[in-house]
């Protein structure tokens, strides 16, 4: 099993990040991610996280989104971020999105890939976290409470 520390370290956990569509919040994520790995190409990033919403929205629900897309990594690679004002993205229950995880996985990673996707929305799907993650003050705090909510779970 992936330890979800190992991918989703404190660098790519954001607060009250101040973008205004699904757009930009996914340029955001592509970013973040491809800053820490030169080898990865942010616009190639993007637009597979792109084609990836074409497929059908990666909205849960509740104001919660996992975008993920798979590129040439070498391993599963995760951003986690809060927005400032929840964006539209084609969710089921029609709620905006403020909490997102975005995740870049290598084609190899196939079992692990939908490990962690379980495993998040498991733990999205608890009103206590969802609650607990909107009122963390710092970066520091709401990925504990992510990363804590997903172990209690395993």
């Amino acid at each position: 099993m992936i330890e979800l520390e190992s991918i989703l370290p404190l660098s790519r956990t954001a607060i009250d990040v101040d973008v205004h569509s699904r757009k930009r919040a996914l340029e955001w994520i592509s970013e973040k991610v491809c800053a820490e790995f030169p080898a990865l190409d942010a616009r190639e990033i993007y637009q597979a996280l792109q084609a990836r919403e074409r497929l059908g929205s990666t909205g849960l629900g509740e104001g919660i989104a996992i975008p993920h897309c798979h590129a040439a990594h070498s391993r599963i690679s995760a951003a986690f971020i809060r927005l400032a004002s929840p964006v539209d993205f084609d969710s089921p229950d029609g709620a905006p999105v403020d909490l997102l995880v975005g995740l870049i996985v290598p084609e190899s990673e196939s079992h692990e890939h939908l490990t962690v996707l379980a495993a998040l929305s498991t733990a999205f799907s608890e009103v206590s976290v969802q609650a607990a993650l909107r009122s963390a003050t710092t970066p520091a705090q709401m990925r504990d409470i992510l990363l804590n909510g997903c172990r209690q779970l395993g």
